[in-house]
């Protein structure tokens, strides 16, 4: 048995069709959304990752700018910063791209961010709606990752769903996303102890630790039939791959995502969803 694989790829230009058809509505109502990134510092994979995402706004209509910031910048310059877009009627989402420089405060950077351009969806308030399923801006990969798991019409109710990785970006999120699904989802990290009896078990097994030379999903950690989805992004030998030893685990797999081409399109086409809705929640609040 060979599994599926679960074309980010191709999904991703799906939903960047209707974002493109949404931007041309809002243009024929005088409206350019507009998203602004924040780079902190001089991280080259950040740099490639944002000149992608600029790109793909470019692609749908969004209009975007970047503003690439010294790491060492001080703390009150970057807030003053963060608070002049929040209060710029022309700038619908604002996303800090991460990580930061490690003399700040993530939690206190993006939650200055206001709660309808948090386009990450990571404020507490973004945050907070999640938890209580509430509307809310969805951090991006794990709103990429539901997307494509639904547009293969898998039925994530009532399925074992195993995440390894605990991050605020992708790992709390989403165990809370498969929740609110009905799936029944258990949570890994690195002190979790006999890691396998939990992944061998799982209907959905999701990797999200990105650290492929000190952990690698084997075969043998595999259900018979699991679907696999690798968010994480390693390079080795020059080459890109996630956390999934593919070639071994595609044969054990019901569906299996590739990397590259699986969940990262997925992320940056959320990214432009978002956008657009963001731009549509400041209008109706500036209309009401």
């Amino acid at each position: 048995m060979t599994g599926i694989i679960l074309d980010g790829r191709a999904c991703s230009e799906k939903i960047k069709q209707k974002v493109k058809s949404d931007v041309s509505k809002l243009n024929s109502e005088g409206v350019t959304p507009k998203l602004t990134t924040i780079l902190i510092g001089d991280n080259p994979a950040s740099k490639i990752y944002l000149k992608r995402k600029h790109q793909n706004c470019n692609e749908v209509g969004i209009s975007s700018e970047n503003l690439e910031l010294p790491d060492n910048i001080p703390e009150n310059q970057l807030l003053d910063i963060i608070n002049k877009l929040n209060s710029d009627q022309n700038v619908n989402g604002i996303l800090i791209q991460l990580p930061l420089p490690k003399q700040f405060s993530s939690f206190k950077i993006i939650n200055q961010l206001s709660s309808l351009k948090d386009v990450d969806g990571l404020t507490s308030q973004n945050m907070g709606n999640l938890l209580y399923n509430q509307d809310s801006l969805i951090s991006c990969t794990p709103k990429g990752v539901i997307t494509l798991l639904q547009s293969y019409n898998i039925d994530l109710s009532s399925k074992y769903t195993v995440i390894v990785g605990r991050s605020n970006l992708v790992g709390k999120p989403l165990q809370v996303l498969l929740t609110n699904l009905n799936s029944t989802v258990t949570l890994c990290h690195s002190k979790t102890q006999n890691l396998i009896q939990h992944t061998s078990k799982a209907d959905l097994l999701i990797s999200a630790v990105g650290n492929r030379e000190q952990f690698t999903v084997t075969h043998s950690m595999v259900k018979e039939n699991a679907i696999v989805v690798d968010v994480a992004i390693n390079k080795i030998d020059n080459k890109l791959c996630g956390d999934v030893d593919f070639d071994s685990v595609i044969n054990k797999a019901s569906y299996i995502t590739p990397v590259p081409g699986g969940i990262g399109p997925m992320t940056v086409a959320s990214l432009l969803e978002n956008t657009v809705i963001a731009t549509k929640l400041q209008l109706k609040k500036t209309q009401s």
